[in-house]
């Protein structure tokens, strides 16, 4: 059985799309996913698959979560291997920088290449951007909060994603390989 991580869009910021964790846990035993852990209140659940077709365990998920909470959340599935080629591949990995302040967007698709250089040319501040098929990584010197990047991004790619900053990224992988063992 494989372990997988999901991170669901738009879970739980802000007042709408709300779902507790306890229950997040409880919809991925009711659809056969087990030991289904949670990390933080942002929708990140890692957990065990016999499903080997993460398109069909993707929208399996997301439509249960509709059924049950009543919104239909994009969700994002990688493999624990998948995760590690996403920390391996962290191109500000041979500088320092603050873990806080480096995001990772997971694509549903693969980007084509002309939008990758589109992507990587786009400058309306200090963020540094880095793009590959199905991640983009943002370093914000001076935070998120007030980034003019994202929607920028958002305009280029057309496609659904969701971030998870670099703390996240390596706890999700962490859970992933205890999980493993």
């Amino acid at each position: 059985m494989r372990v997988i991580i999901a991170m669901l869009r738009g879970v739980n910021v802000g007042p709408h799309n709300r779902i507790k964790m306890e229950e997040l846990r409880a919809l991925c035993g009711s659809l056969k996913l087990e030991n289904a852990q949670t990390y933080v209140q942002s929708g990140n659940v890692v957990f065990r698959s016999k499903e080997t077709d993460l398109k069909k365990l993707s929208i399996c998920l997301e439509e249960g979560i509709e059924k049950k909470f009543g919104f239909r959340p994009s969700v994002i599935l990688r493999t624990t291997a998948e995760m590690r080629a996403v920390v391996k591949k962290n191109p500000f990995a041979k500088r320092e920088f603050d873990p806080a302040k480096l995001a990772v967007l997971f694509l549903t698709e693969e980007l084509s290449a002309a939008t990758r250089k589109q992507l990587e040319a786009i400058k309306v501040g200090p963020e540094e951007l880095k793009a590959f098929a199905r991640e983009i990584y943002v370093y914000f010197p001076d935070g998120m909060g007030r980034s003019k990047l994202s929607p920028a991004i958002d305009r280029v790619i057309k496609k659904t994603g969701t971030g998870r900053n670099w703390n996240s990224v390596m706890n999700l992988v962490e859970m992933a390989e205890e999980m493993e063992k």
